[in-house]
């Protein structure tokens, strides 16, 4: 498979006038070139979510539901939800069977296939305690499994917290409780369209689990990162802010290679001039620098790292500006995607 980044943007609410929201791209990173895919993709193509399967498939969420492509992003064959078509904002591959795919959409809804994605099985958790009623509708952003017990799935929802299946997503407890306590810190607390100012711990926006330590999950959200070392019970901030002045997580990663090493998008806010990429080689117990020479210009909304080379790591920037290293960090360099794009939600480096 060549060494191709895609990225994917959608509609965002402080895009910058004339810009365009929207579309899916192929980098060349030997040629440094962008390609837009459209081949059997939706006109117009909000891609929020990109995944990588086995085989060189990827897999991409529209606001048609998931699309799948077997030939590197050429072309593109839907993988019809059952009912309405389905926003989706996130879609997980189980490490070990590929053919068992979970799909997060807008509200709380969720759908999981055991065949590769011909067919699907609907998943509606109850919302969960602190759920927030924001200005725009709750989204499963983020799914996550337990190397240890691929049946333990963690749910991320925007703006309502986390939620944890222990049968692969027939049923489900929330995790919220210990989350909330949070709030009693007044440093913790976080309103800015909602009447509630638990608002910022329910703002979940990355979840991982670590096969180092099965069980952990580790948590990036508004006010920072968080680890549960019970499977979402009670939870430990892990105190970023000793180690970065920009708290605001939108990204955290467990390395394919070293499950010790872990990747943290930073930024001062979800709208913002300045982001940065951290990583730790303990499980998050510390943290330093990461990216190089570079100057991200807005909110650093995701990273990717390829699961063929640990050297080579991407990550992207709310207003379009992809980064990527291919020696471990030593060295970066910047490619921006063409055309003012901007709302970068989904990003994969093969």
């Amino acid at each position: 498979m060549p060494n191709y980044v895609y990225a994917g943007a959608a509609p965002w609410i402080a895009a910058s006038k004339g810009a365009v929201t929207g579309g899916l791209f192929r980098l060349d990173s030997d040629s440094g070139r962008w390609e837009k895919l459209t081949a059997g993709l939706p006109d117009e193509v909000e891609a929020r979510c990109i995944a990588l399967g086995p085989g060189g498939a990827v897999y991409v969420g529209t606001q048609d539901g998931p699309y799948r492509s077997t030939d590197a992003g050429a072309s593109w064959r839907k993988l019809a939800l059952p009912g309405k078509e389905a926003l989706v904002w996130s879609i997980l591959l189980d490490p070990t069977d590929p053919r068992t795919i979970y799909v997060g959409t807008q509200g709380t809804t969720m759908y999981r296939s055991r065949d590769g994605g011909e067919s699907w099985t609907e998943l509606t958790p109850p919302e969960p305690l602190g759920m927030v009623k924001m200005s725009f509708p709750c989204r499963v952003i983020r799914l996550a499994l337990d190397p240890s017990d691929p049946r333990r799935l963690y749910a991320g929802l925007e703006v309502g917290g986390v939620l944890m299946s222990r049968d692969a997503g027939d049923s489900w407890r929330g995790c919220n409780e210990g989350l909330l306590e949070f709030t009693k810190e007044p440093r913790l607390r976080s309103r800015i369209v909602s009447d509630t100012e638990t608002e910022g711990m329910m703002d979940s926006h990355a979840l991982e689990v670590s096969p180092a330590e099965p069980g952990t999950v580790f948590l990036a959200n508004r006010m920072g990162l968080f680890r549960s070392g019970d499977g979402g019970m009670r939870w430990h901030e892990i105190g970023i802010a000793r180690f970065s002045p920009l708290t605001y997580a939108r990204d955290v990663k467990v390395s394919r290679h070293d499950p010790r090493t872990m990747y943290a998008a930073l930024s001062v806010a979800a709208v913002s001039d300045e982001g940065s990429l951290y990583r730790s080689r303990d499980l998050g117990e510390t943290w330093q620098r990461f990216d190089r020479g570079i100057a991200m210009k807005s909110t650093l909304m995701i990273i990717a790292e390829s699961p063929r080379n640990r050297n080579r790591v991407y990550c992207a920037t709310r207003k379009g500006q992809v980064f990527g290293t291919e020696d471990g960090g030593e060295s970066w360099r910047e490619y921006r995607l063409p055309d003012g794009v901007e709302g970068v939600y989904g990003l994969a480096a093969a």
